[in-house]
């Protein structure tokens, strides 16, 4: 069995989770993983949800559109905006909640993403650095499961990841 770092840290005077996940790849496969569409919808809810896209863009100023699907066909929308990539290395975004149309929900938490990607050994290191406007907001979304959800969808990667590299 693999040990692999898996760190998710919450900062109440700064608002930010930190959430830090090795993964047993290298750094270009992983990156792909998280910025090409056609790998992204494969892992990125956890199980047993799959993932639906309308279109993800993974350019500065391009967006992503998508739904974690539930089993029973409820669709919850999220949306992101990509800004200072720098390829194999990092990208920030803004994330929201929306509805299907793209259309952001103001009564959910909004946050801002910071992605590092390093290699640790032969193996990557993924940081991911969120960031919400308020308290309230990252206490919200702790209270929504984000710690559970984060490390199931985590762990969905971590076994795609292992089929890639076969």
């Amino acid at each position: 069995m693999k040990n692999l770092q898996f760190d998710f840290l919450a900062d109440k005077e700064n608002n930010t989770l930190t959430i830090r996940r090795e993964f047993a790849a290298n750094r270009q496969l992983v990156w792909d993983c998280y910025t090409k569409e056609e790998l992204l919808v494969q892992w990125f809810a956890p199980k047993p949800y799959t993932v639906e896209s309308k279109g993800l863009q993974f350019i500065n100023g391009g967006t992503w559109h998508y739904a974690m699907v539930s089993p029973e066909g409820e669709k919850h929308w999220g949306w992101a905006e990509y800004y200072n990539i720098h390829p194999i290395d990092s990208y920030e975004s803004k994330d929201a909640f929306c509805d299907e149309n793209g259309r952001l929900q103001s009564d959910l938490p909004q946050s801002t993403w910071k992605v590092t990607f390093s290699d640790k050994g032969q193996n990557t290191l993924v940081e991911v650095i969120i960031t919400y406007p308020s308290l309230e907001d990252l206490e919200t979304v702790i209270k929504m499961g984000m710690e559970v959800g984060m490390r199931m969808t985590l762990d969905y990667l971590d076994t795609m990841l292992e089929q890639l590299t076969k």
